[in-house]
């Protein structure tokens, strides 16, 4: 007999994935403890269970992977090769339709006026207290990507509009916002994505107390403090909107102690990916404004998942010693607020967890 977790680990499928086939009469284990509750699988099963993950694979629906398991061992495998032909024709379908779609969305933007051109051509000089710009730098730089086929995204947005510099990074699955007060520019709104070797490089230097100058001359910015000078060029393209992507104060609040709840996070039940991903912290927050770590097997609607690497990251860049977190639905962005300063921030997007 294989128990629940052999079986995920020999199959293919996750473990929360055999409780929903079973649940829903696909694969039913062969003998359930009484007591615990806790699913066993004869060996013969694994044949199925393979099956079953490699239609899952495919995205066949549930009703047709009804029908192929309980016609697959059958001597009749008509059935079985229509289903999958049909299956097949659909995907081909809805490729070539997406194919559709993506090339009248291009030819939309072959044709679109760039209206946020006018923000990268500019010239800006201004000043910034050095350990404001440090700390600005040092709470988003986590959050920057590395992904090279997105380059737009391999730097440091800096948003500088009224008397405030804003700087913001974003990987897709978790966004850094955070903001600095800014002297002597009045001009319109400017952005420039800095690279993030860029950005490095000034970081280095911003280790006095007095303001520095921050400069911007069409596709080059330039920071000076203190007689030293890091310069380079700005990368050419649009960041996204992200102002768009802001999350609103909504869902359930809580204050934790960063401290213990690293401690807890670094200790507690995960949840491995499925396809051998990263560790998930599941996390859900009590009426009276606690959060807590659900555990792995725990049945739970209101459950938020999260990569725990990514949520220690975000602890460390928030730099207090106690957070505010946020969280809403299951696939609700989850926010990471400091309380003294809530125009500083993060989110992370939820992790789905497979039925």
């Amino acid at each position: 007999m294989r128990s629940i977790g052999e079986m995920a680990r020999d199959c293919g499928l996750g473990v929360s994935a055999l409780r929903f086939y079973d649940r829903a009469g696909v694969l039913i284990p062969a003998w359930v403890d009484p007591v615990s509750g806790y699913r066993w699988y004869e060996p013969e099963q694994l044949e199925e269970a393979r099956l079953l993950a490699r239609l899952r694979r495919s995205g066949m629906p549930l009703a047709d992977i009804r029908l192929v398991l309980a016609s697959w061992s059958g001597a009749d495998t008509d059935l079985v090769r229509k289903l999958l032909k049909a299956h097949l024709r659909r995907l081909e379908q809805g490729l070539s339709d997406a194919r559709s779609e993506f090339s009248a969305l291009r030819a939309l933007l072959d044709h679109r006026e760039n209206v946020m051109t006018s923000l990268r051509i500019a010239t800006v000089r201004l000043s910034i207290a050095a350990p404001e710009l440090a700390a600005a730098l040092d709470t988003v730089r986590f959050a920057a990507s590395t992904d090279p086929e997105l380059p737009m995204l391999g730097g440091v947005l800096f948003d500088i509009e009224g008397e405030s510099l804003h700087v913001v990074t974003t990987d897709r699955y978790r966004m850094a916002v955070a903001q600095a007060g800014i002297a002597g520019y009045d001009g319109s709104r400017v952005q420039v994505i800095v690279p993030t070797p860029l950005a490095d490089a000034m970081r280095a230097l911003l280790d006095g107390e007095g303001p520095v100058r921050l400069s911007v001359d069409g596709d080059r910015v330039t920071l000076e403090a203190g007689g030293r000078q890091a310069a380079g060029q700005c990368l050419d393209h649009d960041f996204p909107d992200y102002r768009r992507l802001l999350p609103q104060v909504a869902g359930r609040r809580a204050v934790v102690e960063v401290a213990a709840f690293r401690k807890a996070l670094e200790t507690g039940p995960v949840r491995r990916g499925e396809t051998g991903g990263h560790d998930l912290s599941m996390l859900r927050v009590e009426d009276g404004g606690t959060v807590t770590l659900c555990a792995e097997g725990v049945e739970d609607p209101n459950r938020v998942a999260v990569n725990r690497e990514f949520l220690l990251d975000a602890l460390t860049a928030g730099a207090r010693d106690r957070l505010i977190l946020e969280l809403g639905t299951p696939t609700t962005p989850i926010a990471i607020r400091r309380p003294d300063d809530e125009g500083t921030f993060s989110i992370l997007m939820p992790v789905r967890l497979e039925d």
